[in-house]
């Protein structure tokens, strides 16, 4: 699977695994289409992949996803975003059109 993450995605998911997980422990993140980015995500720490879910190891950490999941974030930078506005992960898929755009002019049919 081609899934990269940030160095501050990297670094929130280790903590998190940190203060709520074990040996062995991974975020489980589940993905689903929406959103401006194209996706929405829901996570938390597990101890052991859910049914289902396969365990990717990054460097320092593991994510536990789901088969959903995994089409879905093929290709994608997962980035961790902490400022006033906003605070949370941030999914940069190339594939996805800005919010707003679409991917083609769109034309009358006559």
């Amino acid at each position: 699977m081609n899934l990269t993450l940030t160095p501050a995605a990297e670094k929130f998911i280790s903590r998190l695994l940190r203060f709520d997980g074990g040996p062995g422990s991974g975020l489980s993140l589940k993905v689903s289409p929406g959103g401006c980015s194209g996706l929405a995500a829901e996570f938390n720490v597990a101890k052991a992949p859910a049914a289902g879910e396969k365990p990717f190891a990054f460097n320092s950490v593991t994510l536990f996803l789901a088969a959903e999941s995994r089409l879905l974030l093929d290709g994608v930078t997962i980035d961790f975003a902490d400022t006033p506005l906003q605070s949370g992960f941030v999914f940069h898929d190339p594939k996805q059109v800005a919010c707003g755009h679409t991917a083609a002019p769109l034309t009358a049919l006559s």
